[in-house]
């Protein structure tokens, strides 16, 4: 009877595991109302601003106000072309970190361990220009310089918010006496952007998206500058007649319209650092995913009907919660989904193993049941997030209409492409036949999470405007490291072009 009593109760887990699973599900209707409000969102943003209410958005964001600045604000990033892979010379890129001190300090290691040389100003020594990545919103009106709109990702630094990060960087610089000079402030996106374009033989489709699924998401794409209507008072090469521009897409929907929004996407906003803001990255960048999983299983763990890791509050020496990562918030990353996801053993070993590693949970304590439980919660949150990127991405490669009347287009819909080079069509998206759309992707979720990038694929065929056909025309390669390689050749383009 013990037996029958044990099979029962892990059948009943295993169902309550798939209905939770179920609440994660996200339908290709409800992807295509998202897309309508993407849409929306990206045309209102693009000229969102005139010189009067941009002037009120930096005041309001001096004061802290972040709910008074637009979500996806459409950002002008002041770069016009893609890279072409020709840009050559000493270029230095950083991932800046809270304190610039501190990034300056790093610099100037950098320089005395690498190229001494350029420690000593002369004639003959030119002063190294950086390009800093910068992954935060801020509102730019020259490639080198940007005020800090808000934080994300878990940052809270309130100092900051209203500043000019470039400034800050640059003063912590001069302090030390490093003949260094900020030249260019790249959004990750956009230096992924540079770095898949740069590593593109000439004569290839350059890159015309740049997108992250990592610790954060967000992308940048390229416009015609002629639908920017937002200040544009900084200096910038006008002659390519487009500009990327900075989606900020991860805070699409903060009110929760179309977005989905389960019992724990409505607990982890609560506990984080920034509730109501970054909705979108709440479900799908890698520094939510791990905590939606630790807090759903938290919650089974303590289900009388699942009895999850049964006996670990008995167990001696873990007692509830006592320095459990299970039970602390905040400790779980994206890793754990990814082997759960590729562990296809019939004892899921390789995931068990994983549990107890990350988790904090005995070994003996973790049955192939709970692995299995594990697995099934695991997968729903990963696909879930990629199919919002899908979404996400599938709404801009709309936008720039390169796929012309490929996929579910109505055949007599005109087609846009960005390939035109000739004096009529310079600075406008000419029409003509579909074209290869260039994503250059970078992130830890996208690199490592197994099958992420063919979930996203799923959902850009159910985007209208993509369908099936379509979404064979869009490439999409990672650009490893590329926000800060990018970030080294925007730099060098700044310079020159300075």
């Amino acid at each position: 009877m013990a037996f029958a009593s044990a099979s029962i109760s892990t059948s009943s887990a295993l169902e309550k595991a798939k209905a939770i699973a179920a609440q994660f599900g996200y339908s290709d209707d409800e992807l295509r109302k998202c897309v309508e409000k993407f849409r929306l969102q990206m045309g209102l943003y693009i000229q969102f601003l005139n010189k009067q209410s941009y002037e009120a958005l930096i005041r309001h964001a001096d004061e802290g106000l972040r709910e008074r600045t637009p979500a996806m604000c459409q950002i002008p990033t002041y770069v016009t072309r893609a890279a072409q892979g020709t840009e050559k010379r000493l270029m230095l890129a950083h991932e800046p970190a809270e304190l610039f001190g501190f990034i300056a300090d790093q610099i100037e290691m950098l320089l005395k361990t690498h190229c001494p040389s350029q420690l000593s100003v002369s004639e003959d020594v030119s002063i190294p220009s950086l390009g800093m990545t910068f992954s935060f919103p801020v509102y730019q009106n020259a490639v080198n310089t940007g005020i800090l709109l808000r934080w994300a990702k878990g940052f809270d630094i309130p100092s900051i918010v209203g500043q000019d990060v470039c400034e800050l960087l640059q003063r912590e610089i001069t302090l030390r006496g490093l003949p260094v000079k900020v030249t260019a402030l790249v959004n990750d996106a956009t230096g992924t952007i540079m770095a898949r374009a740069y590593s593109l033989p000439l004569g290839e489709t350059r890159t015309s998206i740049g997108a992250i699924f990592g610790t954060g998401t967000n992308a940048v794409y390229l416009e015609n500058l002629s639908n920017i209507r937002k200040p544009l008072d900084g200096q910038f090469d006008g002659s390519s007649g487009k500009m990327f521009v900075n989606i900020e897409w991860g805070s699409f929907d903060n009110e929760l319209s179309v977005l989905p929004n389960t019992e724990y996407d409505i607990e982890i906003n609560k506990f984080s650092l920034n509730p109501g803001d970054q909705m979108f990255e709440k479900r799908v960048s890698g520094m939510f995913l791990g905590e939606l999983l630790r807090t759903i299983l938290a919650k089974l763990q303590n289900d009388p009907v699942v009895r999850l890791f049964d006996g670990l509050e008995a167990n001696s020496g873990c007692k509830l919660g006592d320095q459990i990562p299970l039970f602390m918030r905040w400790t779980v990353d994206s890793s754990t989904l990814s082997v759960a996801e590729i562990d296809e053993t019939d004892d899921l070993a390789i995931l068990r193993q994983k549990i107890s590693e990350v988790l904090g949970v005995p070994s003996p304590l973790t049955r192939i049941e709970d692995a299995q439980i594990v697995k099934i919660i695991a997968h729903a949150i990963g696909k879930r997030a990629a199919r919002l990127g899908g979404m996400a991405l599938g709404t801009v490669v709309t936008k720039t209409e390169q796929l012309g009347s490929v996929g579910s287009l109505r055949p007599d819909e005109g087609s846009l492409g960005l390939r035109g080079e000739d004096d009529s069509t310079k600075g406008h998206l000419s029409k003509q036949q579909p074209c290869v759309v260039d994503v250059g992707v970078d992130g830890s979720v996208i690199e490592f999470y197994p099958r992420f990038e063919a979930y996203m694929r799923e959902a850009l065929q159910a985007v209208d405007g993509i369908g099936t056909a379509g979404e064979k025309l869009i490439r999409i390669s990672l650009a490893k490291d590329g926000s800060s390689i990018g970030a080294a050749i925007i730099a060098l383009v700044a310079a020159q072009q300075a």
